[in-house]
């Protein structure tokens, strides 16, 4: 509070700004390594689950070239192989039963 108190002076100290505008850039810059990695884990496995080369996340890094990484994801040729589509089939016939024993 006393920060912004400063701020909202006549004059403020312009060392005291500079001290001020430091800490937020520091913060600015280290909430910015966060982000990017949030965006990076999961482009990296979508990647490579989509046959593509995981070191394209590191495109997210940018944030225009994130963009990027998720066109070449959506309107490229993925290269894996679909999973087979389970179709239902009828169950197998039960064995034949042994003939009942002649009653007297």
């Amino acid at each position: 509070m006393h920060n912004l108190a400063l701020l909202l002076q006549d004059q403020p100290n312009s060392n005291q700004m500079m001290g001020i505008f430091a800490a937020m850039l520091g913060f600015y810059a280290v909430m910015y390594v966060i982000q990017a990695a949030i965006f990076m884990v999961p482009a990296w496995f979508i990647a490579k689950k989509a046959g593509f080369s995981p070191w394209l996340a590191l495109l997210c890094i940018f944030p225009l070239t994130g963009v990027v990484f998720f066109y070449i994801i959506a309107f490229g040729d993925w290269k894996v192989v679909p999973a087979p589509q389970q179709s239902w089939a009828p169950p197998p016939p039960y064995p034949p039963q042994p003939p009942y024993p002649p009653q007297v």
